[in-house]
């Protein structure tokens, strides 16, 4: 199972913000579970790639809009 999740930001300091919160590269993934995220300009993408179960998939994916979604939400806080 393969996913491609793209999230767009008004600008590049929020793409990157974002970007450095919910990147795993300092993480280890289970094995069969490759997850890989890069800042494109505005834009936040990440590729997931999952050889085991659908809800290992499934869970992934879910944490991953969560830690977006908080740090969207942390950064818009900062800002005010």
């Amino acid at each position: 199972m393969e996913a491609t999740i793209t999230l767009e930001y008004a600008n590049q300091k929020m793409a990157k913000a974002v970007a450095n919160a919910v990147s795993p590269d300092n993480f280890k993934t289970p094995i069969g579970l490759n997850v890989k995220t890069v800042r494109e300009e505005k834009k936040v993408v990440t590729f997931v790639e999952c050889e085991s179960k659908f809800a290992t998939f499934t869970a992934t994916i879910d944490d991953l809009l969560f830690s977006a979604s908080t740090a969207e939400k942390t950064l818009e806080t900062i800002s005010k």
